[in-house]
Protein backbone atom coordinates (compact mmCIF):
# COMPACT_ATOMS: atom_id res chain seq x y z
CA UNK A 1 0.00 0.00 0.00
CA UNK A 2 0.77 3.69 -0.69
CA UNK A 3 0.21 6.41 1.72
CA UNK A 4 -0.98 9.67 0.69
CA UNK A 5 1.46 11.49 0.74
CA UNK A 6 3.63 9.76 -1.31
CA UNK A 7 0.77 9.04 -3.82
CA UNK A 8 0.57 13.10 -4.07
CA UNK A 9 4.06 13.83 -4.41
CA UNK A 10 4.83 11.32 -7.10
CA UNK A 11 1.86 13.07 -8.80
CA UNK A 12 3.53 16.45 -8.25
CA UNK A 13 6.18 15.27 -9.90
CA UNK A 14 4.55 13.61 -12.90
CA UNK A 15 2.47 17.05 -13.45
CA UNK A 16 6.04 19.46 -13.29
CA UNK A 17 7.35 16.97 -16.14
CA UNK A 18 4.48 17.50 -17.96
CA UNK A 19 4.76 21.31 -17.72
CA UNK A 20 8.45 21.12 -18.70
CA UNK A 21 7.79 18.85 -21.98
CA UNK A 22 4.68 21.17 -23.09
CA UNK A 23 7.18 23.91 -22.80
CA UNK A 24 9.83 22.49 -24.71
CA UNK A 25 7.26 21.92 -27.50
CA UNK A 26 6.05 25.15 -27.68
CA UNK A 27 9.34 26.75 -28.19
CA UNK A 28 10.10 24.28 -30.95
CA UNK A 29 7.14 24.89 -32.37
CA UNK A 30 7.77 28.98 -32.16
CA UNK A 31 9.57 31.12 -34.56
CA UNK A 32 12.07 33.40 -33.53
CA UNK A 33 16.32 32.72 -32.05
CA UNK A 34 15.40 29.50 -31.67
CA UNK A 35 14.86 28.84 -35.42
CA UNK A 36 17.75 31.03 -36.64
CA UNK A 37 15.16 34.48 -37.66
CA UNK A 38 16.16 37.34 -36.81
CA UNK A 39 13.63 39.92 -35.56
CA UNK A 40 12.06 42.18 -38.15
CA UNK A 41 13.93 45.69 -38.14
CA UNK A 42 12.06 48.14 -39.94
CA UNK A 43 15.04 50.64 -39.83
CA UNK A 44 17.43 48.06 -41.53
CA UNK A 45 15.13 46.76 -43.72
CA UNK A 46 14.48 50.20 -45.12
CA UNK A 47 18.08 50.92 -45.62
CA UNK A 48 18.51 47.04 -47.42
CA UNK A 49 15.75 47.99 -49.42
CA UNK A 50 17.88 51.68 -51.15
CA UNK A 51 21.09 49.97 -51.05
CA UNK A 52 19.70 47.22 -53.20
CA UNK A 53 17.80 50.04 -55.10
CA UNK A 54 21.10 51.77 -55.93
CA UNK A 55 23.13 49.00 -57.01
CA UNK A 56 20.33 47.62 -59.71
CA UNK A 57 20.45 51.71 -61.34
CA UNK A 58 24.70 51.57 -60.61
CA UNK A 59 24.54 48.49 -62.47
CA UNK A 60 21.95 49.84 -65.35
CA UNK A 61 23.77 52.17 -66.13
CA UNK A 62 27.38 50.44 -66.06
CA UNK A 63 25.82 48.26 -68.51
CA UNK A 64 24.29 50.87 -70.87
CA UNK A 65 27.47 52.48 -71.07
CA UNK A 66 29.38 49.29 -71.70
CA UNK A 67 26.97 48.79 -74.81
CA UNK A 68 27.23 52.17 -76.23
CA UNK A 69 31.26 51.57 -75.72
CA UNK A 70 30.54 47.94 -77.06
CA UNK A 71 28.51 49.77 -80.41
CA UNK A 72 30.16 52.93 -81.25
CA UNK A 73 34.22 52.24 -80.06
CA UNK A 74 34.98 48.49 -80.54
CA UNK A 75 32.56 47.43 -83.22
CA UNK A 76 34.26 49.95 -85.76
CA UNK A 77 37.48 48.76 -85.07
CA UNK A 78 36.69 45.02 -85.22
CA UNK A 79 36.76 42.74 -88.04
CA UNK A 80 33.79 40.19 -88.55
CA UNK A 81 36.31 37.61 -88.15
CA UNK A 82 36.73 39.00 -84.43
CA UNK A 83 33.02 39.57 -83.58
CA UNK A 84 33.02 37.13 -80.44
CA UNK A 85 35.14 39.59 -78.51
CA UNK A 86 32.12 42.26 -78.84
CA UNK A 87 30.30 40.19 -76.52
CA UNK A 88 33.10 38.17 -74.72
CA UNK A 89 34.34 41.66 -73.41
CA UNK A 90 31.35 43.23 -72.33
CA UNK A 91 30.26 40.03 -70.72
CA UNK A 92 33.76 39.85 -68.94
CA UNK A 93 32.89 42.96 -67.30
CA UNK A 94 31.02 41.28 -64.41
CA UNK A 95 34.15 40.99 -62.32
CA UNK A 96 34.27 44.98 -62.08
CA UNK A 97 30.52 45.06 -60.65
CA UNK A 98 32.02 44.51 -56.86
CA UNK A 99 34.60 46.94 -57.21
CA UNK A 100 32.64 49.27 -58.91
CA UNK A 101 30.31 49.30 -56.13
CA UNK A 102 32.87 49.78 -53.81
CA UNK A 103 34.13 52.82 -55.72
CA UNK A 104 30.77 54.53 -55.96
CA UNK A 105 28.34 53.63 -53.25
CA UNK A 106 28.57 55.15 -49.55
CA UNK A 107 30.36 52.60 -47.08
CA UNK A 108 26.70 52.05 -45.25
CA UNK A 109 25.43 50.78 -48.45
CA UNK A 110 28.79 48.48 -49.18
CA UNK A 111 28.40 46.94 -45.69
CA UNK A 112 25.27 45.94 -46.80
CA UNK A 113 26.36 44.13 -49.87
CA UNK A 114 26.57 40.47 -49.63
CA UNK A 115 27.76 37.55 -51.91
CA UNK A 116 23.84 37.22 -53.11
CA UNK A 117 24.08 41.07 -54.46
CA UNK A 118 26.54 40.60 -56.42
CA UNK A 119 24.82 37.51 -58.04
CA UNK A 120 21.91 39.36 -58.86
CA UNK A 121 24.30 42.02 -60.15
CA UNK A 122 25.57 39.81 -62.71
CA UNK A 123 22.66 38.80 -64.10
CA UNK A 124 20.85 42.03 -64.37
CA UNK A 125 24.36 43.12 -66.31
CA UNK A 126 24.09 40.61 -68.86
CA UNK A 127 20.79 40.54 -69.53
CA UNK A 128 20.91 44.16 -69.94
CA UNK A 129 23.36 44.61 -72.26
CA UNK A 130 22.58 42.02 -74.60
CA UNK A 131 19.01 43.69 -75.13
CA UNK A 132 21.20 46.63 -75.43
CA UNK A 133 23.16 45.02 -78.10
CA UNK A 134 20.36 43.64 -79.82
CA UNK A 135 18.69 47.24 -79.49
CA UNK A 136 22.13 49.13 -81.20
CA UNK A 137 23.11 46.74 -84.02
CA UNK A 138 19.77 46.76 -85.51
CA UNK A 139 17.82 49.00 -87.37
CA UNK A 140 17.67 52.37 -86.81
CA UNK A 141 20.42 52.43 -85.08
CA UNK A 142 22.71 49.86 -86.85
CA UNK A 143 22.60 47.04 -90.02
CA UNK A 144 24.86 44.17 -89.55
CA UNK A 145 23.09 41.46 -91.69
CA UNK A 146 22.83 41.55 -95.57
CA UNK A 147 20.16 41.23 -97.48
CA UNK A 148 18.29 37.69 -97.87
CA UNK A 149 16.39 35.90 -100.43
CA UNK A 150 12.50 36.54 -99.94
CA UNK A 151 10.85 34.25 -100.95
CA UNK A 152 12.43 31.23 -103.86
CA UNK A 153 14.45 30.89 -106.27
CA UNK A 154 12.95 29.71 -110.31
CA UNK A 155 14.23 29.67 -113.45
CA UNK A 156 12.38 30.04 -116.94
CA UNK A 157 12.92 30.21 -120.50
CA UNK A 158 12.07 32.69 -123.14
CA UNK A 159 11.68 32.64 -126.87
CA UNK A 160 11.42 36.46 -127.05
CA UNK A 161 7.60 36.53 -126.83
CA UNK A 162 6.29 33.11 -124.52
CA UNK A 163 7.36 32.43 -121.27
CA UNK A 164 7.43 28.68 -120.45
CA UNK A 165 7.47 27.44 -117.20
CA UNK A 166 8.78 24.24 -115.92
CA UNK A 167 6.57 22.11 -113.55
CA UNK A 168 8.74 21.48 -110.82
CA UNK A 169 8.09 25.46 -110.34
CA UNK A 170 5.08 24.10 -109.10
CA UNK A 171 6.29 21.82 -106.93
CA UNK A 172 9.03 24.56 -105.88
CA UNK A 173 11.86 22.29 -105.66
CA UNK A 174 13.79 25.08 -106.43
CA UNK A 175 13.72 25.88 -102.41
CA UNK A 176 16.10 23.06 -101.95
CA UNK A 177 18.80 24.86 -103.54
CA UNK A 178 18.53 22.59 -106.73
CA UNK A 179 16.28 22.60 -109.68
CA UNK A 180 15.96 19.67 -112.28
CA UNK A 181 14.91 20.83 -115.97
CA UNK A 182 14.09 17.73 -118.29
CA UNK A 183 14.50 17.83 -122.04
CA UNK A 184 14.29 15.38 -124.54
CA UNK A 185 17.40 12.96 -125.34
CA UNK A 186 19.36 14.32 -127.74
CA UNK A 187 18.31 18.38 -127.11
CA UNK A 188 18.72 21.46 -125.29
CA UNK A 189 16.79 24.06 -123.31
CA UNK A 190 14.94 26.12 -125.47
CA UNK A 191 15.49 29.66 -125.44
CA UNK A 192 17.20 32.27 -122.91
CA UNK A 193 17.02 31.10 -119.40
CA UNK A 194 16.44 33.24 -116.99
CA UNK A 195 17.12 33.02 -113.55
CA UNK A 196 14.66 34.79 -111.53
CA UNK A 197 14.31 36.07 -107.77
CA UNK A 198 13.85 38.57 -104.80
CA UNK A 199 15.78 40.14 -101.94
CA UNK A 200 14.42 41.23 -98.97
CA UNK A 201 16.94 42.94 -96.48
CA UNK A 202 15.25 45.18 -92.90
CA UNK A 203 16.47 48.42 -94.42
CA UNK A 204 16.43 48.37 -98.18
CA UNK A 205 17.98 46.07 -100.63
CA UNK A 206 18.14 49.11 -102.86
CA UNK A 207 21.97 49.73 -101.87
CA UNK A 208 22.69 46.12 -102.49
CA UNK A 209 25.70 44.87 -104.68
CA UNK A 210 24.24 41.87 -106.59
CA UNK A 211 26.50 39.20 -108.47
CA UNK A 212 25.48 36.37 -110.14
CA UNK A 213 28.14 33.78 -111.09
CA UNK A 214 27.41 30.93 -113.38
CA UNK A 215 29.57 28.03 -113.63
CA UNK A 216 29.59 24.79 -115.95
CA UNK A 217 31.66 22.75 -118.77
CA UNK A 218 31.45 26.35 -121.10
CA UNK A 219 33.32 28.01 -118.86
CA UNK A 220 34.13 29.07 -115.15
CA UNK A 221 32.96 32.65 -113.21
CA UNK A 222 30.67 33.76 -116.04
CA UNK A 223 29.41 37.08 -115.04
CA UNK A 224 25.85 37.91 -115.38
CA UNK A 225 24.22 41.34 -114.99
CA UNK A 226 20.42 41.48 -114.06
CA UNK A 227 18.55 43.23 -116.54
CA UNK A 228 15.57 45.29 -114.96
CA UNK A 229 13.65 45.87 -117.60
CA UNK A 230 12.94 41.86 -118.05
CA UNK A 231 10.01 42.61 -114.96
CA UNK A 232 8.39 45.34 -117.14
CA UNK A 233 8.51 43.32 -120.49
CA UNK A 234 6.82 40.29 -118.57
CA UNK A 235 4.86 40.94 -115.54
CA UNK A 236 1.78 40.01 -117.20
CA UNK A 237 3.17 36.84 -118.05
CA UNK A 238 5.08 36.67 -114.86
CA UNK A 239 2.05 37.11 -113.11
CA UNK A 240 -0.50 34.49 -114.69
CA UNK A 241 -2.81 32.58 -112.43
CA UNK A 242 -1.13 29.07 -111.90
CA UNK A 243 -4.10 26.40 -110.76
CA UNK A 244 -3.02 24.54 -107.61
CA UNK A 245 -2.10 20.83 -107.66
CA UNK A 246 -2.61 18.13 -105.48
CA UNK A 247 0.92 18.29 -103.89
CA UNK A 248 0.73 21.68 -102.56
CA UNK A 249 -2.15 21.13 -100.17
CA UNK A 250 -3.74 24.32 -98.38
CA UNK A 251 -3.44 26.59 -101.86
CA UNK A 252 -6.27 25.27 -103.10
CA UNK A 253 -9.90 25.89 -102.62
CA UNK A 254 -12.57 24.24 -104.47
CA UNK A 255 -16.35 25.43 -105.33
CA UNK A 256 -19.21 23.17 -105.19
CA UNK A 257 -18.68 22.45 -108.90
CA UNK A 258 -15.26 21.13 -108.06
CA UNK A 259 -14.25 23.84 -109.83
CA UNK A 260 -10.58 25.97 -108.87
CA UNK A 261 -11.50 28.85 -106.74
CA UNK A 262 -8.24 30.20 -105.67
CA UNK A 263 -5.13 30.46 -107.89
CA UNK A 264 -1.68 31.33 -106.57
CA UNK A 265 0.42 34.32 -108.60
CA UNK A 266 3.61 33.09 -109.83
CA UNK A 267 5.44 36.50 -108.49
CA UNK A 268 3.70 37.63 -105.27
CA UNK A 269 3.13 33.99 -104.36
CA UNK A 270 6.38 32.50 -105.42
CA UNK A 271 9.16 35.54 -105.92
CA UNK A 272 7.96 38.00 -103.55
CA UNK A 273 5.57 37.76 -100.63
CA UNK A 274 6.61 40.99 -99.01
CA UNK A 275 5.28 43.44 -102.17
CA UNK A 276 7.01 46.31 -103.25
CA UNK A 277 9.42 45.65 -100.44
CA UNK A 278 11.07 43.17 -102.17
CA UNK A 279 13.62 44.02 -105.25
CA UNK A 280 13.30 41.38 -107.89
CA UNK A 281 16.26 40.65 -110.19
CA UNK A 282 16.11 38.79 -113.73
CA UNK A 283 19.18 37.05 -114.74
CA UNK A 284 19.97 35.83 -118.30
CA UNK A 285 21.96 32.76 -117.07
CA UNK A 286 22.62 31.49 -121.17
CA UNK A 287 20.49 30.63 -124.34
CA UNK A 288 20.22 26.93 -125.45
CA UNK A 289 21.63 25.45 -122.12
CA UNK A 290 22.92 22.08 -122.75
CA UNK A 291 22.89 18.97 -120.61
CA UNK A 292 24.77 18.71 -117.40
CA UNK A 293 24.74 20.88 -114.38
CA UNK A 294 24.98 24.22 -114.05
CA UNK A 295 26.29 26.11 -110.90
CA UNK A 296 25.06 29.41 -109.97
CA UNK A 297 26.34 31.43 -107.15
CA UNK A 298 24.61 34.96 -105.95
CA UNK A 299 27.39 37.19 -104.12
CA UNK A 300 25.47 39.64 -102.05
CA UNK A 301 26.84 42.70 -100.40
CA UNK A 302 26.16 45.92 -98.98
CA UNK A 303 27.85 48.78 -97.04
CA UNK A 304 25.86 48.24 -93.60
CA UNK A 305 26.50 49.87 -90.08
CA UNK A 306 29.44 49.93 -89.05
CA UNK A 307 30.61 46.88 -90.94
CA UNK A 308 30.12 45.82 -95.03
CA UNK A 309 27.49 42.81 -94.90
CA UNK A 310 27.91 39.82 -97.09
CA UNK A 311 25.94 36.70 -97.86
CA UNK A 312 26.26 33.92 -100.88
CA UNK A 313 23.78 31.47 -102.30
CA UNK A 314 24.35 28.58 -103.80
CA UNK A 315 22.22 27.18 -106.43
CA UNK A 316 22.15 24.32 -108.88
CA UNK A 317 20.53 23.61 -112.67
CA UNK A 318 20.15 20.54 -113.60
CA UNK A 319 19.74 19.68 -117.32
CA UNK A 320 18.57 16.30 -117.89
CA UNK A 321 17.71 14.14 -120.62
CA UNK A 322 14.49 12.43 -120.28
CA UNK A 323 14.31 8.39 -120.40
CA UNK A 324 13.40 6.78 -123.64
CA UNK A 325 10.06 5.12 -123.68
CA UNK A 326 9.99 0.88 -122.76
CA UNK A 327 9.57 -0.78 -125.68
CA UNK A 328 6.31 -2.75 -125.82
CA UNK A 329 6.77 -6.00 -125.56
Amino acid sequence: MVDLNTAMAAASADRQKRMVDETKERKKRRSGKDLGIEAFDPVQHVAKEKAETASMWLVIAFSVIVSLLMRYVLMPNTSQDNSDILYLLPLSAIVLIPQLHRMVMPKRFVEIYTKGTWFKAGFLHAFTFLAMAFLLVNPPMGDIVAPQLSGKWTIVTSDGTEITWHESNKTREGERGTLEWTVEPDSRMTGDAWLLFGLADNVGVGEATVAVTLSNNNGEGLSMPSNESFWDENIDQLNENYQCIESSPGECELNSAGEVSHRWHFVDDYLRPHGELDQMFAVNIGTDLQVGEHQITVEISEQGDPWINTRTYSWTLNVVESLPEPAAS
